[in-house]
């Protein structure tokens, strides 16, 4: 059977693209790993010797068929009962688990330095899973089950989706069916008009959908690195509706996919970009505040947008809301984030400057290879070896409309992360100021996810300490995106907070006196927003104003680039 949406689809969805694959993994550095690996092996010959020793006796009890070996029961590639009634398939199954156990074993055994450790058991999985034996035709017993039951139709459909992936997806696996998504119809259709454009964005004003609205506006800053309208999903998730229903004037900002002759955008660009946009939601709402909310990248360019009004005694911004975004990185918050080495980045910078741009392509292939089980390994499976189509899901649909990033704002992301220019003793001179956000003194919202590999909540967590102002502080049950997407009504919602501004140095602290609500944040977001949004007011009857006609329907033309 093949693997339905729950099970390809959700796992996936739980690791999109984002701001960390911008480095990339370098070939040096898996093989710099590998010679460390042998290296220990060589100066501690014990340990190996050891695991040695422990795997050729259980390959041993394998032949004789009397090795205890299982299968971690979460894991989904052995849940066919071939695996456990069929003696070549266990003993194949069995010989793959021997080999992964040592093979971790040794690593634990051998004394390495924690980071050496952690890039060899990352190294060695990255390996081992490809050798996995549920990665082939004839060592998937589902597959083959496949292959007879459809007289070879499997196989034939497998062939030509390589074939097809060859072709247009730079071989690599599709991770979405997109034919049934149509932007503008059953994606991003939430009622609104393109009320601004620039050369680098579009802004985006969304019908209201209740007779009064907050005075005070919202300004939604999306990621450069993928497409706005993950803010507008389904409807039953748009986080766009959710604001609209509950009576907040809302505006999102439309990047537009940058090409080689964009290559000169940088941050500073952006930043310019953003005090232009705000300039027109507060004409068009004649609000002289308005309350602002950045995701991911986004929140990293909105943060340097707070530092760059603060440092103008700009108070434009009444309080905003900052998602799954890490603005002091450290190599270690992540096991990907050991490799980067300076020489990695430089190679990075170097290989966007010839180009103009660092490809969408490039950034989810970068990121694909960080999680190769859930995001590479699972299609392997279903849409070459059980000849099915990825499944249609609007996360994944969203997350491979990709987009390119501009050479310069490349450049800017791996000065951030290389240097940590965010911390207040770097004295980082941007747009002729000092970036301080000691200085950003508005009360903020704060999001992270409990599972996110892509921006880890403890290194969230470290961006309290970097604001002046007051901050609330949301750990969310899930991943990356799907710990945003997470309206009122969804069953599996659950979050942790604190009530008070008390926040513990260590974010393991913080989580020990944490209490769950088993509710959507959103709905203490709404709180929070609702606060800080000013008196109601009559909805206005139309979009945008004289000097801010409508020039198209929502979501606009840069969208489709």
């Amino acid at each position: 059977m093949a693997m339905n949406e729950d099970t390809i689809g959700q796992k996936a969805a739980q690791n999109t693209t984002a701001v960390n694959s911008i480095v990339g993994f370098r070939r040096s550095e898996i093989i710099k790993s590998l010679g460390l690996m042998a290296g220990y092996a060589a100066k501690q010959p014990k340990p190996f010797a050891k695991h040695i020793r422990n795997y050729a006796g259980e390959m041993l009890e394998i032949a004789k068929g009397t090795s205890e070996l299982q299968p971690d029961a979460r894991d989904r590639r052995f849940k066919d009962e071939t695996w456990a009634k069929n003696p070549l398939y266990k003993r194949g199954m069995q010989s793959w688990l021997a080999m992964r156990r040592e093979l971790n074993g040794w690593i634990e055994d051998s004394r390495m330095h924690p980071a050496d450790q952690v890039r060899a058991k990352f190294v060695t999985e990255l390996i081992v899973d490809a050798m996995a034996p549920t990665n082939t035709l004839l060592g998937n017993p589902a597959a083959m089950k496949k292959l007879y039951e459809t007289g070879g139709a499997s196989l034939f459909r497998g062939l030509k989706n390589a074939y097809d992936d060859l072709r247009n997806n730079g071989g690599m696996p599709s991770q979405v069916d997109g034919r049934p998504f149509k932007l503008g119809e059953n994606v991003a259709n939430s009622k609104g008009a393109v009320v601004f454009k620039s050369e680098m964005l579009e802004l985006i004003q969304y019908q209201p959908k209740t007779d009064q609205v907050y005075k005070i506006p919202l300004l939604i800053i999306p990621p450069q690195i993928n497409k706005f309208y993950a803010n507008d999903l389904a409807p039953d998730k748009s986080i766009v509706r959710f604001l609209t229903k509950c009576g907040f004037q809302v505006f999102a900002v439309s990047w537009r996919n940058p090409t080689r002759q964009h290559a000169h955008w940088g941050l500073e660009n952006y930043v310019e970009a953003l005090i232009e946009a705000t300039d027109a939601v507060k004409k068009i709402t004649r609000s002289p505040r308005l309350n602002i909310t950045g995701a991911c990248s986004g929140g990293i360019t909105m943060a340097l947008l707070l530092s760059e009004l603060a440092a103008r005694g700009d108070n434009r911004v009444n309080c905003f809301t900052l998602m799954v975004s890490v603005l002091d990185g450290k190599k270690s918050d992540s096991e990907v984030g050991l490799f980067v080495t300076d020489t990695a980045i430089e190679a990075a910078r170097k290989h966007s400057r010839k180009k103009g741009v660092l490809s969408g392509d490039e950034l989810g292939r970068s990121f694909a290879w960080m999680r190769p089980n859930d995001l590479i390994w699972n299609y392997v499976v279903n849409n070459y070896l059980m000849g099915e189509n990825p499944p249609p899901f609007d996360v994944l649909f969203w997350n491979n409309d990709s987009t390119n990033l501009p050479a310069q704002l490349h450049s800017d992301y791996l000065d951030i992360f290389q240097d940590r220019r965010f911390r207040p003793d770097k004295n980082v001179v941007f747009m002729d100021h000092i970036v301080d956000l000691s200085a950003v003194t508005q009360d903020c919202f704060m999001v992270a996810g409990v599972t996110d590999h892509i921006t880890p909540w403890k290194a969230c967590y470290r961006n309290i300490r970097l604001f002046g102002g007051e901050v609330d502080f949301v750990l969310s049950n899930s991943g990356h995106l799907q710990s945003l997407l997470n309206p009122p009504g969804n069953p599996k919602a659950l979050y942790f907070a604190t009530e008070g501004a008390d926040y513990p140095a260590r974010a393991d602290r913080w989580q020990e006196s944490a209490t769950p609500h088993a509710e959507s944040w959103w709905i203490r977001w709404n709180t929070f927003l609702s606060e800080r949004s000013g008196e109601m007011k009559p909805a206005p009857k139309s979009l945008g104003s004289k000097a801010y006609p409508p020039l198209a329907q929502a979501p606009g033309e840069y969208v489709f680039t």
